[in-house]
C-alpha cells in the first residue's frame, strides 16, 4: 500500500502562485509515476502533470508555461509549483502515485483562485 498526502492548497488571487507538495509513504517502488490531477465542480478529474522517477515530465496544455512539476526521490515527494494562476485553475488537486499497475490517490487539497 502507498499513502500519498497532499499539502499546500489555499486561496490566492489571480496572477499569484502556490506550491503543492505530496509525500508518499508505504511500499514505494524504485520506479513509478507521481503526478497531479484536478477536479473542478461539475467536471471530470483531469490530468495536470506527471513525472517519472527519472524526471521525465508531462504537463497538460492548459498549464504549460505556468506550472512546474518536480520530485525528490529520496523523500518520495512530488511538488507542483503553480504560477500565474487563473480562476479556471480552481479545483481540488489530487496527488497520484502509479506503480506496478496500481493507482494510489491522496485525499485532495483545495486550490481557489479569485478574480
Amino acid at each position: 500500500q502507498v499513502q500519498p498526502v497532499e499539502s499546500g492548497g489555499g486561496l490566492v488571487q489571480a496572477g499569484g502562485s502556490l506550491r503543492l507538495s505530496c509525500a508518499a509513504s508505504g511500499n514505494i517502488f524504485t520506479t513509478n509515476y507521481m503526478g497531479w490531477y484536478r477536479q473542478a465542480p461539475g467536471k471530470q478529474r483531469e490530468l495536470v502533470a506527471t513525472i517519472t522517477t527519472s524526471g521525465s515530465t508531462n504537463l497538460a496544455d492548459s498549464v504549460k508555461g505556468r506550472f512546474t512539476i518536480s520530485r525528490d526521490n529520496a523523500k518520495a515527494t512530488v511538488y507542483l509549483q503553480m504560477n500565474s494562476l487563473k480562476p479556471e485553475d480552481t479545483a481540488v488537486y489530487y496527488c497520484n502515485v502509479w506503480q506496478a499497475g496500481v493507482n494510489y490517490w491522496g485525499q485532495g487539497t483545495q486550490v481557489t483562485v479569485s478574480s
